[in-house]
């Protein structure tokens, strides 16, 4: 049993930033709608990104000066409206002799991000200034660099905090449901979906005016185009995440790799530090979970050790690692990846609209843009106004016994309203942070309820325990059950199958499994038996 309407206006397929921007717009607006995601919400790239809320100084070189205003001006829009979700994060830019931009080039390259954001906030330093913001960067041939101001987030989160309060607003979203296929009458126009419960096998029908397809980099499996000059170009991105006490940075760097001067960087987030990111053509199938190579992680690992030459840095240090794939259109896949403009597209087949592309940062807008395509065949939807708010402003203020005011702030930035109902009633042990990480234990039994279907959807998306904490919070994890268990209804048998489904999927997405000793110990041990017995012994040699 499948409890969704048999009818309504709009079905949106995708539940990633950019089926959560429409969502949350659409149902505001007083339509009937319902949001359908294959995996959890915010599986794909939505949770796999750089964190970052930004206008993307690098584009400006690549001349896309009107995606970098649209991203500069959606970035302070979302410190404005979601402070403790979205929030400042200084960067520091070093200048080394003969390596990577030079001063000019920086200086006239922060000036026009400045003016597209209406206010200055770059400086140069010199080279004392930029070892005292980073003191264990390289010294030799430093010539000085600058300070400029970004934003990051949680990007699942901010998934998570849209498809709330379109619920909120009489929205309909639902995870682990895949559309089988779009229906159409006789004259080809789009009539509603067909859908399954990926897990229940359970079916149904649901009736709407028209179809929204954000599925990110699995746009064209639904809607091919045969004719396009422009197509998807999967293009992955891989990052590592370290312990703070490995990789002590208490700002943002943004450094040129010295193998090939692309830009990547160094980002504290949350209670973890961020070195990311790789840009390659994603070949494997789409179906398959992106995960990152020995060579990907190699190459990053060398770019945060010519950084930081004297920490010593290695892999064993690593927290977890991370691979996203980037729904990037081209015509041209010739074309270096990093040179790839990150615009969107928008497709329109007789009720069917399709979303190409698009950025985190302006997912609003991607958004609104849909929503025009699609108006022709949504006679109820009123006039879009991009001018207006794209959150609640309204300050929360915290009830008696609440935390302190920066975790209050955290705290209803990601959750709105909700953050009430963590703090009502809460012992005071579970308005501790979980230790390693800015997560309170409080936390845990509020995100259970948000449509939680597994415990790797908790860990790794609901909050980031799985990625901050060795292990994927192996060690928590008895506490982390008898916070959780209650709410979702398991017993302790479900409790183990969900334990031993959700470590398995850790070591194998976000964990180094070509790196483990036992690994490699089973890949020589069958690579010797073959090389004496031959065929007749098979096994993981590759």
């Amino acid at each position: 049993m499948i409890d969704l309407p048999e009818n309504c206006d709009l079905v949106i397929i995708g539940g990633g930033i950019t089926g959560a921007g429409i969502f949350h717009e659409t149902a505001r607006m007083g339509l009937k709608v319902v949001l359908l995601e294959q995996h959890d919400f915010a599986w794909g790239t939505s949770s796999r990104s750089s964190k970052l809320i930004h206008g993307g100084l690098r584009y400006l070189k690549e001349g896309h000066v009107l995606l970098t205003r649209d991203a500069v001006k959606e970035r302070e829009r979302l410190l404005r409206e979601a402070p403790g979700l979205v929030r400042p994060i200084p960067f520091v830019l070093p200048i080394y002799k003969d390596r990577g931009p030079g001063r000019w080039t920086l200086q006239a390259g922060l000036s026009v991000y400045d003016l597209l954001a209406q206010k200055r906030r770059h400086r140069r330093l010199a080279p004392e200034e930029v070892v005292a913001q980073v003191p264990f960067i390289e010294r030799k041939d430093l010539l000085g660099g600058y300070e400029f101001w970004d934003a990051q987030v949680d990007d699942a989160r901010l998934v998570l905090r849209l498809i709330r309060e379109g619920r909120q607003a009489g929205g309909m979203a639902r995870n682990y449901t895949v559309v089988q296929t779009i229906e159409r009458d006789a004259q080809g126009m789009v009539r509603g979906v067909a859908l399954q419960d990926v897990e229940t096998q359970a079916c149904a029908d649901i009736e709407a005016s028209a179809v929204i397809n954000a599925t990110g980099c699995w746009a064209e499996c639904l809607h091919p185009q045969v004719h396009a000059q422009r197509h998807m170009r999967p293009l992955r991105g891989s990052h590592l995440f370290f312990p703070h006490t490995v990789l002590p940075v208490q700002c943002a760097v943004s450094f040129t790799h010295p193998e090939d001067q692309r830009p990547v960087f160094v980002i504290p987030w949350e209670a973890a530090v961020l070195v990311g990111t790789t840009d390659l053509d994603h070949t494997p199938d789409l179906a398959l979970e992106p995960t990152i190579t020995r060579a990907e992680a190699d190459y990053l690992l060398a770019g945060a050790r010519a950084l930081f030459p004297s920490l010593g840095l290695s892999l064993n240090q690593c927290l977890a690692a991370q691979a996203g794939l980037r729904p990037v259109i081209s015509s041209n896949s010739e074309r270096a990846p990093s040179e790839e403009s990150r615009e969107h597209d928008i497709w329109v087949d007789n009720g069917l609209v399709t979303i190409a592309g698009g950025k985190l940062t302006t997912y609003r807008r991607v958004a609104l843009d849909a929503l025009k395509a699609a108006q022709p065949f949504l006679p109820g939807l009123e006039k879009i106004q991009p001018d207006a708010p794209g959150f609640e402003t309204a300050e929360l203020a915290p009830p008696v016994g609440a935390p302190e005011a920066e975790t209050w702030q955290r705290l209803t930035g990601r959750y709105g309203q909700g953050a009430y109902a963590i703090v009502a009633g809460a012992k005071d042990e579970d308005l501790q942070c979980i230790p390693g990480t800015r997560t309170l234990w409080a936390e845990l039994p509020f995100v259970a309820g948000e449509s939680v279907r597994h415990l790797s959807d908790l860990m790794l998306r609901r909050v980031r325990i799985g990625l901050l904490l060795p292990e994927g919070g192996k060690a928590q994890l008895n506490r982390i059950g008898r916070l959780i268990r209650p709410v979702l209804g398991w017993n302790r048998r479900h409790w183990r199958r969900e334990v031993k489904a959700y470590r398995n999927h850790w070591h194998q997405a976000h964990g180094f499994s070509w790196q483990t000793p036992v690994a490699g110990r089973l890949r020589r041990c069958f690579q010797w038996l073959k090389t004496h017995f031959g065929r007749r012994v098979s096994g993981p040699v590759a």
